[in-house]
């Protein structure tokens, strides 16, 4: 008999495609918190203040025609070496550049390939610049802006299962944006359809406190320890996530499925009210909960559990079948004999209608074939055997 898990229960309920974590392929946008609009840390030339305007003009319009005049502007500044080792010159360079990268994504401006990689490398010159602390809010809103092209870039590689250069696309971004923890969800996912679950795992582990931690992480988290064999560390994690968002019930059943399947009915049991209470419509949550009660022998708990579970759906086969044999091993223990007779065609009438509902269920017949002999049956007794015979041709 196969017991439906708690965790196909959630998949049903849920609708999840992914094993392991559904993840949005829409940007989530770092703020950028005074765009073009906070002053510089240094005084402009007459030159320079065009380049301002410019940025200040695609501001208020948003029209992308003034972000290639600040472009225009910014290179006519720097044609010596000595223009370009100027800091003041190449922060703005840096400002202007990297907004184009982030902001120009279809290249509306015809940038050349290497426009990108060479916008990379003037921020990363900046930082190691030793004057650069002059100049750390401009400099940050360059970072923040190359961190969001390398996170589009990583979706878009998702988007084509490309999930190597999305691994590496993301760690990049959190390079130049390390505070936005989002991003070791990012690179969890992408190691995940590599294959690399430890290193998945660990930056989902990350996320797993009380101002970063989600459903999705805690679940990826657990579902990778699953699939590593490492049972104990999915609780752990399921027990750490429950703590940190109390009341979820996607992760109460997550737990209770392993317990379920661990058949550690010990630790299952005091969770059955919670998920009761989370699940009162549900027909397989009830199966479980008798299925449990079952096992430890607490029959008239189960017994209650696997009727609820019939009443909600009456097409369930295993709770029918459960019911059935549930009765039948009520009937063993019984010292009463017409109680005993009485419990027995119960069990009968169950394990009658789990064969209507599964003609081919072998184990269904046979228990109804030890009913039949035991009570003296033999036109019932007849027709069971001929009916294994011809399964059993």
């Amino acid at each position: 008999m196969k017991i439906p898990t708690v965790l196909q229960l959630m998949r049903r309920k849920t609708q999840k495609t992914n094993n392991i974590m559904t993840i949005s392929r829409k940007i989530i946008i770092l703020v950028l918190l005074g765009l073009f609009t906070a002053p510089l840390a240094f005084g402009q030339t007459e030159a320079l203040k065009v380049v301002v305007n410019n940025l200040a003009y695609y501001k208020q319009r948003g029209e992308i025609k003034y972000l290639s005049n600040a472009k225009k502007s910014v290179d006519s500044l720097i044609k010596t070496r000595k223009d370009s080792s100027n800091l003041d010159k190449n922060i703005y360079k840096a400002i202007v550049y990297s907004s184009i990268a982030y902001i120009d994504s279809t290249n509306k401006l015809n940038q050349s390939a290497d426009f990108f990689p060479q916008t990379v490398l003037l921020v990363n010159k900046l930082s190691e610049n030793k004057r650069i602390y002059k100049y750390q809010t401009e400099l940050s809103f360059a970072k923040r802006c190359l961190a969001n092209v390398f996170i589009r870039n990583g979706f878009e590689q998702i988007k084509h299962l490309d999930f190597n250069n999305a691994v590496l696309s993301f760690q990049n971004a959190q390079t130049y944006a390390p505070r936005f923890g989002q991003i070791n969800a990012y690179i969890a996912y992408a190691n995940t359809r590599v294959g690399n679950l430890q290193e998945a795992v660990k930056f989902y582990n990350t996320l797993l406190t009380a101002d970063s931690a989600k459903t999705e992480y805690v679940i990826a988290a657990s579902n990778i320890y699953k699939t590593m064999g490492d049972t104990s560390e999915a609780l752990e994690v399921l027990k750490k996530g429950r703590k940190f968002i109390p009341g979820d019930k996607s992760l109460l059943l997550e737990e209770a499925n392993i317990y379920n399947n661990q058949k550690n009915y010990k630790a299952l049991e005091p969770m059955i009210k919670e998920l009761l209470d989370a699940y009162g419509s549900d027909a397989d949550v009830y199966f479980i909960a008798g299925n449990c009660y079952d096992h430890l022998k607490q029959y008239d708990r189960a017994e209650s559990m696997y009727l609820h579970s019939i009443e909600i759906n009456s097409s369930g086969y295993e709770a029918v079948y459960n019911l059935g044999l549930l009765y039948l091993k009520q009937s063993a223990v019984s010292k009463n004999v017409q109680e005993m007779e009485k419990i027995l065609s119960r069990s009968a009438q169950w394990l009658q209608k789990a064969y209507e509902m599964s003609p081919k269920n072998v184990n269904t017949l046979k228990l109804l074939q030890l009913i039949y002999a035991k009570n003296g049956n033999e036109l019932q007794l007849n027709k069971i055997n001929s009916k294994l015979q011809q399964l059993n041709n």
